[in-house]
């Protein structure tokens, strides 16, 4: 089996070795194709990639050089170039745990009805969301993540078959756009939760509200509410379930803002 692996990389000298690192160290032993997408990086991220790759030969790595275009552009152009069966993703800030992809492979090798399958992260264990009882394998659906996000991205591994059923991330989208990726691979593929917390991100800090794109809660918010209306568009749900979910969502933002006041408070 071959599993291609997409980072994309923006000035992450500080954190891309750990990332790398983590796919050496997986238990999962088999063909790794790294492709790591330098999305115009203006520190020493790209010296020290090409360092790693001198160090590191038994490693398949590929370095692809870019002007900044968003980290949408730098996946699709990961994307447009894996060559293995299945397809992981990992921001150059996160980690995978050592069994991850053993485990997700493992997964896959028992149901091959799978297509797309998604873990927990920084301790994350699911036991209900709204009444919808979760299992150590959850099968999530397109509606379910209009209410929550349970796919971090660095936790998916999917099959290379959902590139050319879906096609790629929207450009266009500068936040929230991995929420309408998985909304329209889930509502034409199997898409499975495996709730065990398998990759840390962002150092094991919060999700929203602390630093890069995530901070901006309100643009966040306006993604959201657009990837609300485009399910409405493609039939996902009805208009009373969109307006719901804008109220919903608007909750779901006051709530993180109260949060982050407080948490700058403390």
């Amino acid at each position: 089996m071959k599993i291609s692996v997409i980072i994309p990389m923006y000035n992450a000298e500080n954190t891309i070795v750990t990332a790398l690192n983590s796919i050496k160290n997986q238990t999962y032993k088999c063909d790794y194709e790294i492709i790591v997408i330098n999305d115009g990086s203006n520190d020493n991220s790209k010296a020290i990639v090409e360092k790693y790759i001198l160090e590191n030969p038994q490693l398949t790595i590929i370095l692809v050089n870019q002007t900044n275009g968003g980290v949408s552009r730098a996946r699709n152009e990961g994307l447009k170039r894996v060559t293995g069966d299945y397809i992981a993703l990992l921001d150059s800030d996160d980690e995978w745990l050592p069994q991850k992809i053993e485990e997700q492979v493992l997964v896959f090798q028992k149901n091959n009805n799978i297509d797309f399958l998604g873990t927990n992260r920084n301790g994350e264990h699911f036991k209900s969301f709204l009444g919808y009882k979760f299992s150590n394998l959850t099968k999530i659906n397109a509606r379910m993540l209009l209410f929550k996000n349970f796919f971090p991205t660095p936790t998916i591994l999917m099959k290379r078959k959902i590139i050319d059923e879906v096609g790629f991330f929207d450009e266009n989208k500068k936040l929230a756009e991995e929420g309408d990726y998985w909304i329209r691979i889930c509502s034409r593929n199997n898409c499975f939760l495996l709730n065990k917390s398998l990759v840390i991100t962002g150092g094991g800090k919060p999700s929203f509200g602390h630093s890069g794109l995530s901070s901006n809660l309100w643009e966040m918010e306006k993604g959201d509410l657009k990837i609300i209306k485009e399910a409405h568009n493609q039939k996902i749900i009805n208009i009373f379930e969109c307006y719901f979910l804008y109220v919903f969502s608007l909750c779901k933002y006051f709530r993180r803002v109260i949060i982050v006041k407080l948490r700058k408070n403390d």
